[in-house]
């Protein structure tokens, strides 16, 4: 019996160290990494704030409430040179950076939608006309295309006083646009409720059409009903107050003059320029992801569609777009983020954006390099993880579920 237990002792394999787990040497290899990576940042600012120190150059975040003493030539706060601060100059400059890059994905969506079926038409003058339009905008860089909309196109309107009339209030001359501008009255938060139960309403709506139309097969008028909810509730309920004597909305028109424009809302050159060159320019890639992602789906849905009736553009709306769209989503991702970096070009035309402000005037006054550019660099990360997080949530949404 001994010897047997001898036998098994001497053959059975010999313990190993848990450093052999896989599991426990890549945490291992973690921490030694997270640490390192700590190690350096830590030297580095112990390293910046030692020389600024021995420069005598100040450091720290306090210059943010410090009066900016210039002026802004779009704001959409209330912003003053002799009242407004450092920090008041940095939220006037995101805010001009989000709104352009918000307007600029929405239009370039469209556009590059359209300009991607576009593509893909049995026309031969369409197809070949949203090729050009691809292959020539894309291989331009973006910088160039922005001179050209902001010095060929808008710098050759007229003066003020030549202003080309459009009608409906508004006028284009060569310091912009020049439209009727809304003021808000106290019955506004009404307005803004009926909004709101319009999209509850819309967003109850689409879920019990989709329950319907899997329990039945029956289709229901979601867009219809959707665009009467979001902006026919609140028209109608602006119309209502408007009758019973109690209007939230009135419009200030801009006046022709003998040399200027007053009144009204102006929108500056600046921004119609890095608008429409962002949206073009962006516009042709997008082209391509949704070509690319509708050429991705089987011809044997479009010919299945077919034989049910359905028309091409219903082949087209229900069919190949929302399977295209698994394809389309990561790549539209990539392009939104693009565009909304791409907006610190605006400098090179003067619209003052994050960069134009905040890393071009706030940084030569206040010369505090260090503490703006980590600002501006956390605040492009941030924009960036935000756009990625809701694109992702969509992308598992229109995402194949296996079974």
């Amino acid at each position: 019996m001994n010897s047997v237990q001898t036998v098994v002792s001497q053959t059975s394999p010999p313990k190993k160290s848990f450093l052999y787990d896989p599991k426990v040497r890549g945490i291992f290899y973690q921490v030694v990494v997270v640490a390192a990576i700590v190690f350096l940042f830590y030297a580095a600012a112990s390293n910046a704030i030692e020389n600024l120190q021995r420069a005598k150059i100040a450091s720290g975040f306090g210059f943010l409430n410090n009066t900016a003493g210039f002026d802004i030539s779009q704001t959409l706060i209330q912003f003053s040179a002799a009242g407004s601060t450092y920090g008041d100059a940095f939220i006037v400059g995101l805010l001009n950076t989000l709104i352009v890059s918000a307007i600029g994905i929405f239009f370039t969506t469209i556009l590059g939608f359209m300009v991607g079926i576009a593509r893909l038409s049995k026309n031969w003058m369409v197809a070949k006309v949203a090729m050009v339009y691809v292959e020539v905008l894309r291989n331009i860089p973006l910088l160039v295309q922005l001179l050209f909309w902001y010095i060929a196109v808008l710098g050759a309107l007229p003066q003020p006083r030549n202003s080309l009339d459009m009608g409906a209030g508004f006028y284009l001359n060569s310091r912009g646009l020049f439209m009727a501008k809304p003021i808000w009255g106290s019955n506004i938060s009404v307005i803004i409720a009926a909004l709101a139960i319009g999209v509850v309403a819309t967003f109850v709506y689409r879920r019990w059409a989709r329950k319907q139309q899997e329990q039945t097969g029956r289709q229901y008028p979601v867009g219809k009903v959707t665009l009467a909810l979001i902006l026919g509730l609140p028209i109608l309920t602006w119309i209502a107050l408007a009758l019973a004597g109690a209007n939230p909305i009135t419009f200030e028109m801009p006046r022709k003059g003998t040399f200027n424009l007053t009144g009204g809302q102006q929108i500056l050159p600046e921004f119609v320029a890095l608008l429409l060159g962002l949206t073009t320019y962006t516009a042709a890639f997008i082209a391509e992801v949704v070509r690319a992602g509708i050429l991705a789906v089987s011809k044997g849905q479009s010919e299945a569609a077919g034989s049910l009736g359905l028309t091409p553009g219903q082949t087209l709306r229900l069919v190949v777009i929302p399977q295209a769209m698994r394809v389309i989503v990561p790549p539209l991702t990539s392009q939104y983020l693009n565009l909304t970096k791409n907006s610190s070009l605006a400098v090179a035309i003067g619209y003052p954006d994050l960069v134009q402000v905040f890393m071009g005037t706030v940084l030569n006054q206040t010369g505090q390099a260090i503490e703006v550019v980590v600002i501006t660099m956390g605040v492009y990360l941030t924009i960036s993880l935000v756009t990625s997080f809701i694109m992702n949530i969509y992308n598992r949404r229109v995402a194949i579920v296996e079974r």
